[in-house]
């Protein structure tokens, strides 16, 4: 019955009909796990879902659920588009992944891409975006503007990607600031404005001036600004709301032109399984505007290497960086590959704590 209401909002949020997609378009579904309005992940996601509805008009037919839990849950709601008739199903967070390949089994005529995740099949794609290197452009800003030399990080799951954001993040602040210490609080939520707004204020009253996170919702900027004198960035969107207050810059999740090469694909049959993880240089990693709370030094050095990443001159990972416990990891020069990126269960040395098991 939830799963049945949760469908119909959906689909009249749309204006489409819940008994099928229009017949003679190419019906293009969403899976989401959080709401639209989130401001953050799920809200870029519909931007990309929208892009796709203003390119190709009524060749196409959308539909969405939002706040779909990982799990049984997601099964249901992709089995159910599916059986709606659905030519493409985008599912949009990691713990959509075993689901995701469940259900395309039973649907091997229906295409599925998966976002941040790392397993396909012959009609199973994935996709995701090289976020830590908007997060070394963050750790660079932060490592310069805390005056406390603490920083704050609020992590959604202990999953590679966000483990490389962490880490990215606390190399890039270390480069410019060798004093600052991170601070990690786990919400073990990617949406939950509460929980994330108790773990902004942990961080702040334990001494950070600068807050990072790795959840959707605004509500961390929002402590930030409660609390004066904190600054943060925008997640996944711009956030820019906050941009005369705590907002200093963001990490813009751009999906659209994915959305829209994809969908294109299935409709002229050119769709093919593949693995795509693109970063600043591709577009799909954007970086809000620096606003001027930022010295002119600091934002042009930010600048200076988000150009770097974009163009290949320089790889956020590259060496010497050490795991935690001491061990080297990457010698002088070295930079990381992409397989051991996308399975890092580490944090680099100078983190202090324990990854969560």
């Amino acid at each position: 019955m939830k799963f049945t209401k949760l469908l119909a909002t959906a689909a009249v949020a749309l204006g489409v009909a819940t008994s099928a997609f229009a017949d003679d378009k190419t019906k293009v579904g969403f899976v989401y796990v959080g709401p639209v309005g989130d401001g953050g992940w799920t809200y870029e996601h519909n931007k990309g879902r929208l892009a796709v509805e203003a390119e190709f008009g009524d060749k196409v037919e959308t539909v969405y659920v939002e706040n779909v839990p990982e799990g049984a849950d997601a099964e249901r709601v992709m089995t159910q588009m599916a059986l709606q008739g659905a030519d493409l199903i985008f599912t949009t967070s990691f713990g959509y992944m075993d689901p995701t390949i469940n259900v395309a089994k039973k649907f091997p005529n229906v295409k599925f891409e998966h976002a941040t995740g790392y397993k396909t099949a012959e009609n199973v794609s994935v996709y995701s975006a090289r976020f830590y290197e908007g997060r070394a452009i963050q750790g660079h800003i932060a490592g310069n503007m805390t005056e406390s030399n603490i920083i704050g990080y609020i992590g959604s799951f202990p999953i590679p990607e966000v483990i490389r954001g962490i880490n990215s993040a606390f190399i890039h602040a270390r480069k410019v600031n060798p004093d600052v210490q991170f601070k990690i609080v786990w919400a073990y939520t990617w949406f939950d404005p509460a929980k994330e707004a108790d773990a902004a204020k942990v961080l702040i009253e334990q001494g950070a001036d600068v807050i990072l996170q790795h959840t959707d919702s605004t509500a961390p900027l929002a402590a930030a600004a409660a609390a004066g004198n904190v600054i943060g960035f925008g997640q996944a969107s711009d956030m820019a709301e906050f941009k005369d207050g705590p907002r200093v810059s963001s990490i813009i999740d751009d999906w659209a032109p994915y959305y829209i090469a994809r969908t294109k694909a299935v409709m002229d049959g050119t769709w093919a399984t593949k693995s795509t993880w693109d970063g600043i240089g591709a577009g799909m990693v954007g970086i809000g505007d620096i606003t001027d709370k930022v010295p002119a030094s600091v934002k042009a050095e930010a600048l200076a290497l988000k150009d770097a990443l974009a163009s290949g001159e320089y790889h956020a990972f590259t060496g010497p960086i050490n795991k935690q416990d001491g061990s080297p990891w990457l010698a002088e020069g070295e930079t990381a590959d992409d397989g051991t990126l996308a399975g890092m269960n580490f944090y680099v040395e100078g983190l202090e704590g324990d990854i969560p098991q």
